[in-house]
Formats: structure tokens, sequence, C-alpha cells
């Protein structure tokens, strides 16, 4: 049971198969934390290649790392490491946790969801654009890749510069034939918004990232002139068809009670609004974002 007045924090975990770069995630978004405190969760020290430049120390498995950040090993007790990692102060701000590249993402987010302390708010899933496929019909790994890619909230085909036109187009065929429930989102280098991971913080932050946007992404805030049908909102939200890739923030419900709300991909939660501000800041596609088909019988404006 979480104490009064402890902040519940919130886990993303980060999988897919070999090769397909977690680690280079991991270090993007420990150079992007931009005042965060962030908890690394890896399987071995010796699987991962944290930044040197990140590192100020290491002492009974734990690096310390620049920013308050700290990185610390799994072993085979997650739910003793989450325990030992939730007992330091000051506690982290965000837990990424970074599975092996044949472990199950949906295990571990399952297992974090045992802890009150703790809420999983994504579940990330890398693909090397050149090798997926393969991997996938390969007759000994295959099935492993498979299951780590239907238990994404957010799937990244990562590595994209390395294909040729025909190659991306055959293997983005290939993807839409497999009907996976979570969207894709194509990268190279693991360059993408950070809070595209970690939730945009508030309207501020929408028109922060809509400065620096570029060609892939735009961002916008949702600002009902009245009370809003969550549960309808949410379907449309979770549905990969909609456009949107990550929102957060608070709306009002027809109850009256004022919420936060978070979507990660196709996971859409309900929580209580802290100090977020009002309205729903959301992440997307250029020009992806399906309006109509998002508030359509809710009875709001865009």
């Amino acid at each position: 049971m979480t104490p009064a007045g402890t902040q519940v924090i919130p886990a993303v975990v980060i999988g897919g198969y070999l090769g397909a770069g977690k680690t280079t995630l991991v270090n993007h978004l420990l150079r992007a934390a931009d005042g965060r405190r962030i908890a690394v969760l890896v399987n071995d020290f010796g699987e991962i290649a944290i930044d040197a430049d990140l590192i100020l120390g290491a002492e009974g498995g734990v690096l310390s790392l620049a920013g308050g950040c700290v990185c610390c090993t799994i072993g085979e007790d997650l739910i003793g490491a989450l325990e030992t990692l939730l007992a330091r102060e000051p506690r982290p701000d965000l837990l990424l946790i970074e599975t092996s590249g044949v472990g199950m993402p949906g295990a571990v987010a399952q297992t974090v969801s045992l802890l009150a302390d703790l809420v999983v708010e994504g579940v990330v899933v890398l693909m090397d654009a050149e090798t997926v496929r393969s991997a996938a019909e390969d007759r000994y790994v295959g099935d492993t890749v498979m299951r780590q890619l239907a238990q994404a909230d957010l799937l990244l085909l990562n590595k994209t510069d390395l294909l040729t036109p025909g190659m991306a187009n055959d293997t983005a065929q290939w993807l839409g034939s497999l009907a996976l429930p979570a969207p894709i989102v194509e990268t190279d280098h693991n360059r993408l918004p950070s809070a595209l991971i970690f939730g945009p913080a508030g309207p501020g932050e929408a028109r922060a990232l809509h400065h620096h946007a570029d060609e892939i992404f735009e961002t916008g805030v949702f600002l009902p002139d009245g009370p809003v049908d969550l549960d309808r909102l949410g379907l449309a939200l979770s549905d990969p068809a909609c456009g949107i890739l990550r929102a957060k923030g608070a709306l009002t419900g027809l109850d009256g009670v004022r919420r936060g709300v978070q979507l990660a991909g196709r996971r859409w939660r309900l929580s209580d609004p802290g100090s977020l501000g009002e309205g729903l800041v959301w992440i997307a596609r250029k020009n992806a974002v399906q309006r109509g088909r998002i508030f359509a019988d809710l009875s709001v404006s865009w």
C-alpha cells in the first residue's frame, strides 16, 4: 500500500529483440531528462552500454548518473530490485525498465503493476527495420519476436535510415499485414521527442514541442468547452487509427469530477489529476490526427 502523500512513480518498459536499439533509446532519454530523476533497471550492466560521460560512480550494483539519475541491475528478482529502488532517497520521478533481448515486456509490466508505488505508463517495443521481418519468420526465435510485438503499447521501427525505398515499402506492407494492435512510429537512431516516452508536461511544453517539431511529429492541446465522456474519449484515442501517439493532461468527466488522463500508444489511463494543467496535450504523427474519429458523438469542440 502506498503511504499517504507518497507520489506514485510512472514506469515505462522498453523491450525488443536483440540489436533493436533499446540501449540507444535509454541513453537518449537520460540525456533528455531535463531535471527528472530517472531510474533505469537493466538485467545486467554487461548488457547495457550507458554512455561513459553520464556515469558519475558505481557502488553496490548501482550506477550513479548525471542529473540525479541511477541505473540498477534486476538480477533474478524483479520485485526485490523494484522495492530496493523505491527505498532509495530521493525517490525517482520516472522508472525505465529495459528488458533482455529475448524477454517478454508484457510480463515485466504485469510484475511492475503488482507494486502500489508504481504505475505502468507504457510498454515500448523497438524493432530493427533491417532484420525484424527475418527474425519474426525465423523458426527458432520468430515466436519470441512476434510475442514481443503483440505486447507493445507503442512500437518503434528503428534504423529506418538503413533501408532502401523498396525495402521500406516491403517492410511497411509486411507490418501492415500483421495487424498489430499498437501504433508504429518510424525513426532512425531513436531520434524522437522525449515527451513521446515521458509524456508532455502541459500546454507550455506543447508550445515548446511545436517550436521544435520536425516533419515527422506535430503537437497540440485539446481544450474542451465542457465536460467530456472520458470512456468514449479513451476508446477513440487508444485506437491507433486516430493518429495520436501520446497525450497527457486533466479533463472533467460527465460526472463533474476532474481526472488526470494519459495515453501512451494504445494504453489509456485515468488518475488523480494532481498538478496537471487543464486540457489534454497530445503528440502525433504529422498530418495523421483524425479529429472526426476522435470527437464524434462526444459533444465537445476541438
